[in-house]
């Protein structure tokens, strides 16, 4: 049974995603006890990640997602795909209101190819944490629709998560709601009744880079090598 989802903060703006983790890092102190493992989505779900990782002293992990966008708008997403095969794609009524297999065809070559470079650069050879039994924190910037969200979902659960946490820097109120009934909990800092990107809600929001990610992820890996026996 999943549990209440906290209740929407008021509406504000976040500085910049380093203060959105270091804000949802207070927020999952609750956590800290746990066996817990942090997984950020890529990219800028890594930068949030970061600084709760570093709060909570628990390994730092990524899932990479790719938005499916239309052909002649990439940046209107009708869905997602997640390493580990996972596809997120608009089927049975609602695929007959957006574009055709055949036309997103040469869109999911293109994306899955740009998954596949980012699983081999951000990884660098390293093996995955092990999540079975664990407290997953999920993380990410924001969540417009929740598609490529619920595509990283997919992209953990078959790891086997004793428990799902998913903390996010922002998301519409529809989107809470409805993602607040596929984790065990969930963690928003901001869900303005009036939304349009997840950008419009902090004051500096970048690309983010390859070398960012990897940065955090170095920097975390150095972390919990000094802290094993």
């Amino acid at each position: 049974m999943p549990l209440s989802p906290e209740e929407p903060g008021p509406p504000g703006l976040l500085e910049d995603r380093q203060d959105a983790g270091r804000r949802l890092a207070e927020r999952l102190r609750k956590y800290w006890s746990h066996d817990v493992v942090v997984v950020g989505v890529a990219r800028g779900g890594v930068v949030v990640a970061y600084p709760i990782a570093e709060s909570l002293h628990a390994p730092l992990d990524l899932v990479v997602v790719r938005k499916v966008g239309l052909p002649e708008n990439p940046e209107y997403g009708v869905g997602a795909i997640a390493e580990g095969g996972v596809e997120r794609l608009p089927r049975g009524p609602a695929a007959t209101r957006g574009p055709s297999e055949a036309e997103l065809r040469p869109v999911l070559t293109e994306e899955r190819l740009e998954l596949e470079r980012r699983v081999r650069v951000y990884r660098e050879g390293r093996p995955r944490p092990d999540l079975g039994g664990r407290t997953v924190i999920l993380v990410d910037d924001g969540a417009a629709t929740g598609n490529t969200i619920e595509a990283a979902m997919d992209a953990v659960r078959p790891r086997g998560p004793g428990r799902l946490v998913l903390a996010l820097g922002v998301c519409p109120p529809e989107t809470f709601h409805r993602l607040g009934t596929l984790v065990d909990d969930l963690v928003v800092l901001l869900v303005p009744e009036s939304f349009f990107a997840v950008g419009e809600w902090y004051r500096d929001f970048p690309a983010v880079s390859d070398s960012e990610v990897l940065r955090c992820l170095r920097r975390a890996h150095r972390m919990e090598a000094l802290a094993s026996p």
